[in-house]
C-alpha cells in the first residue's frame, strides 16, 4: 500500500509537471497545477484500491492516473480565439 502510494504520487506529479510544461498559457498558477496532479492520484489510487483490493496494483496505479488526469483536465480555461470563423464560412 505504501509503495502504490508512492507510485501513485510520483506518477500524478509527473503528470501534472507535464501538464503544467505543455499548457501553461492556458492554466492557472504553477503551484496549484503541481499541488493538484499528486493529490488526484492519490485519491484516485485510495478509490481504485478500495473498489478492487490490495492485489492489482497496475490497475490502482491506472486509476490513480486517471482521476490525476481528470483533475488537472478541470483547471484548463479556454484560448482566447474561441470565436474564429472557418475559411469556408
Amino acid at each position: 500500500m505504501i509503495l502504490e502510494a508512492l507510485g501513485s504520487t510520483l506518477l500524478g506529479l509527473a503528470l501534472a509537471w507535464a501538464t503544467a510544461h505543455r499548457f501553461g498559457h492556458r492554466l492557472p498558477t504553477r503551484s496549484l497545477v503541481l499541488s493538484t496532479g499528486p493529490a488526484g492520484a492519490l485519491i484516485g489510487a485510495f478509490i481504485t484500491h478500495m473498489a478492487l483490493g490490495p492485489d492489482h496494483a497496475p490497475a490502482t496505479l491506472l486509476g490513480a492516473v486517471a482521476v490525476s488526469a481528470a483533475l488537472l483536465s478541470l483547471l484548463l480555461r479556454p484560448t482566447n480565439n474561441r470565436l474564429r470563423r472557418s475559411a469556408t464560412a
